[in-house]
């Protein structure tokens, strides 16, 4: 997703060399690679458990090379709303990413499971998303004392966008499109009309092998 203005694309054929994402001696046997996905986290950084996982999503395909670009919106918008591969987008819930592409939301709620996450340079860790409680709520815990931090991937950012009041008032066409691409950092721009959610994005690389 960017060097300063490296996308994410570049940055995953840089990482895909690092030995630490695709090393697996501890976990040998137990876990598989995978092409990466991508969770998109709502924590504290510091953090290394806590609760809140089922406002979390999943990415199970990277979204920017499936992702619009803002200056194509209205055309977009014109063609209905659909996105390539199919996916619809949502005027009310809609996603941006650092280089100012409108991206396909991920899945909701987080799947439970474990994940071999990496921040996509030394850091990696096991996270285990446990099973919905009966009030919905899904906590999370990460190995080896590594934090949020530790296991995000700074240059991806990604932002949801929702109204503040009625529908259709938060659109993307009022975002500014002359900050993108973001510098290293830098989050995505409040929109007006909008809330704005800022989330962390995890790369996970492995999956426990099906018995």
């Amino acid at each position: 997703m960017t060097n300063t203005k490296l996308t994410r694309r570049g940055w995953l054929k840089a990482i895909a060399s690092l030995s630490v994402v695709f090393s697996l001696p501890a976990f040998a046997g137990k876990f598989r690679r995978i092409p990466y996905q991508y969770i998109a986290v709502l924590a504290p950084e510091g953090a290394t458990s806590g609760t809140g996982a089922e406002t979390w999503g999943l990415w199970r395909n990277d979204p920017g090379p499936i992702g619009v670009w803002l200056k194509q919106y209205k055309a977009f918008k014109k063609e209905g709303g659909i996105g390539p591969t199919g996916w619809q987008f949502d005027i009310d819930d809609w996603w941006l990413d650092e280089n100012g592409l409108i991206m396909k939301a991920p899945e909701f709620p987080m799947p439970a499971g474990q994940y071999l996450v990496t921040n996509g340079e030394e850091n990696i860790s096991l996270l285990t998303v446990k099973s919905p409680d009966t009030q919905g709520k899904q906590s999370w815990y990460l190995d080896s004392g590594k934090t949020i931090a530790d296991v995000t991937h700074g240059p991806c950012r990604s932002a949801r966008y929702t109204p503040e009041s009625a529908t259709g008032t938060c659109t993307p066409d009022k975002a500014a499109q002359s900050v993108f691409p973001l510098a290293p950092g830098e989050s995505p721009p409040s929109v007006t009309g909008c809330n704005k959610k800022d989330y962390a994005v995890l790369i996970v690389f492995a999956l426990p092998v099906e018995s």
